[in-house]
């Protein structure tokens, strides 16, 4: 199976540079099913062609599924179907895994050689010659039009020589548009099993995590979200309803692994308006809170994969910056995004990461100006919140805590949310706006504390802003 990828960008050869691939040679790769090979059939100036060829084994493939892959959908059901498919031939997930091993540096949009150009849309042509393409030519044209491709989808007849045969259920797909390489290759990760509606492997819970990070950024607003999130996760209804909760949620909130480019357009006077996403809003909210109080010294507790902390460091007037988090995955993610290892010494000294749980007492954090809890206590059982509040606010007792939450009287705005369920699988608990004051209250009564609370995003008349966000000032002098 086959996908060429081309630009007319000049110079076109620095396709070379964005997929790390060198244009003069020719690349292979082991893969569980057979070998990828890259190689180029045009380098010039003015026109590149990277073309990704994989050439499937059909008895590594039968041998990966009798190894325990079993595929989770698969088109054919008769008994010679394990050794007798079209998976080495037509595009599907197979080219998918096969493309995410090989240009895996491009799928997350690094380059370092031209980190410029890997950030910047260029034209691009992409050309798969088959692909299954289950509901036919229109779908591949619902599913890329949103994303700016202009999409050429032919029917390949059944056989040439028979026309009256009709067409088979493949399609040639081609796509033109400027786009960066980064979402060209995400877009192909994601939809290619999309068409083809079979996966060669068991999917897992693990797979609703592969769809958001892949589909950062464009997914969550994309009119197709539910078709794709059925289909890319074998229509198993639990893990599909998951991920189409935490995509209505990604509408106005922030995923921990998206960058920042959810926001919606509008428009005003006709003209487009680029609105910030509530993820956006919530972090100035935090920063223009922190702003307020003076704060120089910045605890993010529970701080995840560093959404907040790449604020703070963005910021001079935080002098220092500790994220803390009881998962230390969160804070090599964090570190990544950070960049902590290429920053100079000077910045990478105000920051720190440090792996605690805040509900242990930890004497690291005493001391701060401010701490933030952004989106942080929902994800504990009730019954630890007592244990949050006295390692936070009773031990660290900084100058001031700020808290958000989300509110869960807004959760009915959210599109394909059920009644009832949370907006993140891993939350314990969502508080109404009474609840959250009658909690800040208890809180600042036991402790010492005054507060204010606001809302962060849109506020609707009856049912308050999607987030709750409260500033804890203390009154009392340090224990």
């Amino acid at each position: 199976m086959l996908l060429t990828l081309t630009t007319t960008h000049r110079p076109a050869t620095d396709l070379g540079h964005l997929l790390v691939k060198h244009p003069d040679r020719a690349h292979a790769f082991d893969v569980p099913v057979g070998t990828a090979h890259v190689f180029y059939p045009e380098a010039h100036e003015q026109r590149c062609t990277a073309a990704l060829l994989l050439d499937v084994d059909p008895q590594r493939l039968a041998g990966a599924r009798g190894r325990g892959r079993r595929p989770a959908a698969t088109p054919e059901s008769f008994t010679l179907s394990r050794y007798v498919n079209d998976r080495p031939y037509a595009a599907s997930s197979l080219l998918s895994s096969a493309l995410s091993k090989v240009y895996r540096s491009a799928l997350r949009g690094e380059s370092r050689d031209r980190p410029e150009l890997a950030a910047t849309p260029i034209p691009l042509e992409v050309r798969v010659p088959v692909l299954r393409c289950r509901g036919g030519a229109d779908v591949a044209v619902r599913l890329f039009t949103p994303l700016g491709w202009a999409v050429r989808a032919v029917p390949l007849p059944l056989d040439e020589r028979h026309p009256e045969w009709g067409d088979s259920r493949y399609v040639d797909l081609t796509l033109t548009g400027t786009v960066r390489v980064a979402d060209a290759l995400n877009h192909l990760y994601v939809l290619l099993p999309v068409l083809d509606d079979a996966k060669h492997y068991w999917v897992a819970p693990d797979e609703v995590d592969k769809l958001l990070r892949a589909g950062a950024g464009w997914l969550a607003d994309h009119p197709e979200r539910g078709l794709i999130s059925r289909r890319y996760l074998a229509h198993r209804r639990a893990l599909a309803g998951q991920a189409l909760a935490r995509l209505a949620e990604q509408r106005l909130t922030d995923e921990p692994a998206a960058a920042d480019p959810d926001a919606v357009d509008e428009t005003a006077g006709g003209d487009a308006v680029r609105v910030p996403s509530l993820a956006v809003r919530r972090r100035e909210a935090v920063l223009a809170a922190l702003a307020e109080c003076g704060a120089s010294r910045v605890l993010d507790l529970g701080c995840g994969a560093g959404a907040l902390l790449t604020a703070l460091a963005g910021d001079r007037r935080f002098t220092e910056i500790v994220g803390t988090d009881v998962s230390t995955h969160a804070l090599a993610l964090a570190a990544r995004r950070l960049r902590l290892d290429r920053l100079p010494e000077r910045q990478r000294d105000r920051i720190r990461l440090w792996q605690s749980a805040l509900t242990y007492r930890d004497d690291r954090l005493r001391g701060y100006d401010a701490a933030v809890l952004m989106e942080v206590v929902e994800h504990l059982d009730p019954p630890r919140l007592p244990a949050l509040e006295d390692a936070v606010l009773g031990h660290a007792r900084p100058g001031t805590v700020v808290v958000t939450t989300p509110n869960v009287e807004y959760n009915v705005r959210y599109e394909g949310l059920p009644p009832g369920r949370f907006r993140h699988p891993d939350h314990r608990f969502e508080w109404t706006r009474a609840e959250f004051a009658a909690w800040v209250a208890r809180v600042t009564t036991t402790y010492g504390y005054t507060a204010v609370i606001r809302g962060v995003g849109d506020e609707d008349p009856d049912l308050g802003a999607p987030t709750q966000l409260a500033v804890l000032t203390r009154t009392e002098v340090t224990r």
